[in-house]
């Protein structure tokens, strides 16, 4: 018995749509964008998880199933984190596009772009607690989603930046993979407490110093090579308090523990410490920003790095101990 024409081709068609659907390339999913997203900022899965809501798990599969879609891996293993592939950086601009969409749906009572996240920012002590919180206080009164995380910390740059947005250090940077802008100078200059100047004069010259205890880093702690080469200008001088915070050093020298080489911007604030040999010892030092191109590119960073410029800007002659 013949079969009827519609019951003949019915399995063909469904042959030739299952045969489309096979040939068609699986699409990434803008989930799954996300994911990446937050991975590639961070450097971590752990970060990103806590950042997104997500499990470990979770956020794993779904790196799983983006590298599927797209064929390739998107992230490579390195020292301490995630980096992005060739493969991931085109991921992540199609990521930051889905991003952007749908933040444009949010807007404040004014009717701008409502900006919202956490920005991680690593900063040595003085910069942290002068430079970057001002800054970041006035970025949270102005966009109150946006919360600033701050590390104090004294080190070079690192070359994986997991888990940081920011990082502001001493010294021109090498970097890879990474953009460095120049914010600014201060000054590194000499002080003592009255007490401890009317007990022991002032030095009258750089070579006097060598009767002095010097109030500094621990040298063999010390990681930053600007910092390091600061005290080349005076001959040897016996350590007294050392310590890797810069609030110790202060501290210290208003103690009468010797003659600190204080940042003119920390010391300056308190009027029982006096500068000396002001004119001869004067280190210009500068501070460097490092970023990822990609975490540059997100509006919150965005506006914490502006605010910190406009702070720097404003207390330029405090940072270079023009009282």
């Amino acid at each position: 018995m013949q079969l009827p024409i519609a019951a003949m081709t019915k399995p063909a068609v469904t042959i030739c749509k299952n045969a489309h659907m096979a040939l068609m390339p699986e699409r990434p999913s803008p989930d799954d964008l996300l994911v990446l997203l937050a991975v590639g900022r961070t450097g971590r899965y752990t970060t990103a998880a806590e950042e997104l809501g997500l499990n470990h798990t979770t956020i794993s599969r779904r790196i799983a199933a983006l590298e599927r879609a797209m064929g390739g891996r998107v992230l490579a293993r390195v020292g301490g984190g995630w980096e992005l592939t060739e493969l991931g950086r085109d991921a992540l601009a199609a990521a930051e596009v889905v991003e952007s969409a749908v933040r444009s749906l949010a807007v404040d009572s004014a009717g701008r772009r409502a900006l919202e996240g956490v920005v991680r920012i690593s900063a040595t002590d003085g910069f942290s607690a002068y430079i970057a919180a001002p800054a970041a206080a006035a970025v949270q009164r102005e966009h109150p989603e946006v919360a600033v995380e701050i590390v104090a910390a004294t080190r070079r740059a690192t070359q994986q930046r997991s888990g940081l947005d920011v990082e502001i250090v001493v010294g021109e940077p090498t970097v890879r993979r990474a953009k460095a802008l120049r914010l600014g100078d201060y000054c590194l200059g000499l002080y003592g407490s009255r007490d401890y100047l009317d007990m022991h004069g002032a030095p009258a010259s750089i070579a006097d110093l060598q009767r002095f205890p010097l109030v500094y880093f621990i040298d063999s702690m010390l990681q930053v090579d600007d910092l390091d080469l600061a005290t080349s200008f005076a001959p040897a001088m016996r350590e007294s308090v050392t310590s890797t915070n810069v609030f110790v050093h202060v501290e210290a020298t208003r103690a009468a523990a010797g003659i600190g080489l204080l940042p003119c911007f920390m010391a300056d604030r308190h009027d029982d410490l006096v500068r000396v040999l002001a004119e001869p010892v004067s280190i210009r030092l500068t501070y460097w920003l490092v970023t990822r191109a990609e975490t540059l590119r997100r509006p919150e960073v965005a506006a914490v790095i502006d605010a910190i410029g406009a702070r720097m800007e404003d207390q330029r002659d405090v940072l270079l101990g023009r009282r």
